[in-house]
Parts: structure tokens; C-alpha cells; sequence
């Protein structure tokens, strides 16, 4: 079982340790462990959900009402400027375990954007395709 072996499902069960900032029955929220900086909060499912594409509906407001307030808290209690959220989908996520980083933010505190190098569109029309591409997909999605 997947869910036996993900580290998040473990500090979900109670089973493996963690600082908690916030639990209910549909999420919890804890210090990452290799914070960006002090205050860096991850937000999970309590179920094992891997990534954003594959959490139900029922708990997309949840999740997300929580993180909004998990932004204004770290604000908050760190006296930080801003915040920075992120979610990583397969792709350098670390636990494949769906989670939402929160991340206390302030002027020229060293995080530079993103963290890796721009793609700029060969033209005008290259870019057109994506976005016409894009739109066709999400058409597809919500029926329409």
C-alpha cells in the first residue's frame, strides 16, 4: 500500500512526528522540515492524494480556504511582508503526497521568482498555438 510507505499519510495517522500548526478531518498542516525559511508551512489532504489533478471536489474549497488562511497566519505570526504558494505536481515533488507550500516572504529576502531559467516563445504565432492548444483542452474539460 502506497499510503503505508508516504511519510505524509504517517504524520497524518499520529505515526511519524511533526509540529502541527492545524488538523481537521480534512487536512492537516505542519513545518516543513527543510524550510525555505522559518515559517514555511505544508498543507495535505488527510487522504492520499498525489497530486492537485487527482484531489476530489469536495475538498478543493477546503483545502484552498485553508490555505488562504494559512497565508494570512504566517503573515501573521512572522511579520512577514507576503507569502509565497506553490504546489509541485509530480515534477519536484519530493512526497508523492499532494501538498501546498506556504512560505513567509519579505523584500530582498533572496528568492529571486521562480527557481528555474525562462522559456520565451519563438514568436508570436508559437505562442498562439500554445494557447490555442491549451483553450481546446479546457474546452474538452468543462464540456463546452
Amino acid at each position: 500500500m502506497e499510503e503505508l510507505a508516504c511519510v505524509f499519510c504517517q504524520i497524518a495517522a499520529g505515526a511519524t512526528s511533526a509540529d502541527i500548526v492545524y488538523q481537521d478531518s480534512t487536512c492537516f498542516a505542519f513545518l516543513d522540515t527543510r524550510p525555505l525559511f522559518p515559517g514555511h508551512v505544508l498543507l495535505c489532504p488527510r487522504d492520499h492524494v498525489v497530486t492537485l489533478c487527482e484531489l476530489p471536489a469536495e475538498l478543493i474549497q477546503p483545502i484552498f480556504s485553508m490555505t488562504q488562511i494559512l497565508a494570512k497566519a504566517v503573515e501573521s505570526a512572522l511579520d512577514a511582508e507576503g507569502t509565497f504558494v506553490a504546489i509541485n505536481n509530480r515534477v519536484s515533488q519530493t512526497v508523492p503526497h499532494l501538498h501546498i507550500h506556504v512560505v513567509p516572504r519579505r523584500r530582498r529576502d533572496g528568492l529571486k521568482g521562480f527557481f528555474w531559467p525562462r522559456h520565451k516563445y519563438i514568436d508570436d504565432s508559437a505562442r498562439q498555438a500554445v494557447s490555442d492548444a491549451i483553450a481546446r483542452e479546457v474546452r474538452k474539460l468543462v464540456g463546452s
